[in-house]
């Protein structure tokens, strides 16, 4: 699987209310359905990720551009656009306004082959979690999940943890790695009896997401 890199799109604060955005979302909203064009698959989550009691919304949407759809003899559509995910802050009027839209973060489709489902969770802490789902219908056996653990802090989301779970389908082998960042610690369960791996670097935060979002998830 190519490697994802990623770039992080810096939105002006002066952007005038439900302006659109290159990618087509708008920088404020009521809910979710007011900031994504129709037409586009978004999946949301609200919950409160500054601290400041007033629930967030974070979503990750796929713009509907024909030139990077394919529809197949059943009627199957393949959506090959990049989905882009979006951090809008809560604000006491119930709105919401735009605080970063990450671009090249969550990985897109590249061939009929690997379905990626992504989802979204905000924990009672104001932790994010990112889980990608894949499913390889040809060339592998392995179904992987990854979780991306975020945590926002010093004006940015940080890379605190991640969890993988591989999944062999002929053999039922299960491989799952769970590595925490602020301990530089790493835990690895398969079929076999757990064992700890410390291998991690012991390298301070940050880390943010000025880094690849996918199964391979380099250190």
């Amino acid at each position: 699987m190519n490697k994802i890199f990623i770039s992080i799109i810096m939105t002006a604060v002066a952007l005038l209310p439900l302006q659109s955005l290159a990618q087509g979302l708008k920088t404020s909203g009521s809910n979710a359905t007011d900031i994504v064009p129709n037409g586009w698959e978004s999946i949301y989550k609200t919950g409160d990720l500054n601290g400041d009691g007033i629930a967030d919304l974070v979503l990750i949407a796929t713009p509907c551009d024909k030139d990077k759809m394919k529809t197949r003899d059943d009627g199957y559509v393949y959506n090959f656009n990049q989905p882009v995910l979006a951090v809008f802050w809560g604000e006491k009027n119930g709105n919401f306004k735009l605080f970063k839209q990450y671009d090249n973060v969550i990985p897109a489709r590249e061939d009929e082959f690997t379905n990626i489902t992504p989802t979204l969770e905000i924990t009672n802490k104001g932790v994010l979690k990112i889980m990608l789902e894949y499913f390889f219908s040809a060339g592998t056996w392995v179904q992987p999940t990854t979780t991306h653990v975020f945590r926002y802090q010093n004006g940015d989301f940080f890379l605190i943890g991640s969890e993988r779970i591989e999944l062999e389908r002929n053999t039922g082998k299960t491989v799952e790695t769970s590595e925490n960042y602020l301990t530089h610690k790493r835990i690895v369960t398969t079929t076999y009896p757990k064992r700890k791996k410390p291998t991690i670097k012991n390298t301070p935060l940050p880390r943010t997401m000025l880094k690849p979002i996918g199964f391979n998830l380099d250190e």
